[in-house]
């Protein structure tokens, strides 16, 4: 139960984070990127904060390091992908951030020594070939905004992989509460560096942004930070991968995106490679033990 539970969290967070693209497009309308990062994560840590307050008095000096850590690595992956949004398509963008699904198990190798599992491994292509058919669309060749797109993906990668092992040791809710912390605190000081203290007011923006930080941030992040405590790195990044498949469900729903063969297609990929990532096709062998039998 404990598996499956980080297993359904993790799949929460995906779904909340797809509807975090519409959210985004609102919100772009009314603040900048770097304003909408640091707001996010300000709204994060407030929630969290005042939530869990009786939780801070026994903060200890290796979460303030470790969720550091995961917190510089959370704002660096935003930022690079928002910037890199700038110079490359939507598609390629979000195409380009899910390679993390196979730039995590190789982490773990290197680092860890932690041996590749051949069905985690099969089902991280598999995703990341899935989430090509559902978004890449081909045009252009390789740009700047793709270079940042990719180290965005690294960033992303390594926070995936610290927080699993991060999590084994800490409490999960103040590791989150130190992370948002450490990421609001860059996010204000890129928009003081850049002159971008001024924010709008406008009630379609703010209700955008505080989707945003309620539920793409704070119980998205919390809860990831949670479930993570519960599966694989790897396992992780393949359910968190689904985020352009919930994407595209909540286009076609709230603003009417038309559904192709090729989405439906790369959905289908991107379920067989959580199958095949979950069950390690232990269903085949037991059918097949049974025939043999």
């Amino acid at each position: 139960m404990r598996k499956y539970f980080g297993e359904i969290g993790l799949t929460i967070v995906a779904i909340i984070w797809g509807s975090g693209f519409v959210a985004s497009a609102v919100s772009l309308e009314h603040y900048t990127p770097y304003q909408i990062l640091a707001i996010r994560f300000l709204i994060g840590v407030t929630l969290l904060s005042l939530v869990f307050f009786k939780k801070l008095k026994h903060i200890k000096k290796s979460t303030l390091i470790k969720g550091s850590i995961i917190g510089i690595f959370l704002y660096l992956a935003f930022a690079l992908q928002t910037v890199g949004l700038v110079y490359t398509t939507p598609s390629k963008n979000a195409f380009l951030t899910a390679v993390n699904v196979v730039i995590v198990p190789i982490i773990a190798f290197f680092i860890f020594k932690r041996k590749m599992d051949k069905f985690e491994l099969l089902g991280a292509v598999l995703a990341i070939t899935g989430i090509g058919v559902l978004s890449l669309q081909l045009s252009g060749g390789i740009n700047f905004g793709d270079f940042l797109t990719l180290l965005c993906a690294v960033a992303f990668a390594f926070h995936i992989f610290y927080t699993a092992q991060f999590v084994k040791d800490e409490d999960p809710v103040l590791l989150t509460v130190i992370q948002m912390a450490a990421a609001t605190i860059l996010g204000f000081i890129v928009v003081l560096f850049k002159g971008e203290m001024n924010f709008a007011a406008s009630f379609e923006g703010v209700s955008a942004v505080l989707y945003l930080g309620i539920f793409s941030t704070t119980i998205a992040f919390l809860l990831q930070t949670v479930a993570q405590k519960f599966t694989t790195e790897t396992n992780a990044a393949i359910i968190l991968s689904t985020e352009a498949f919930w994407g595209m469900v909540f286009s076609v729903i709230i603003l009417s995106e038309v559904l192709t063969t090729r989405m439906i297609i790369g959905a289908i990929i991107i379920l067989v490679a959580i199958i095949i990532s979950e069950t390690k096709l232990k269903f085949i062998k037991k059918k097949s033990y049974k025939e043999a039998v």
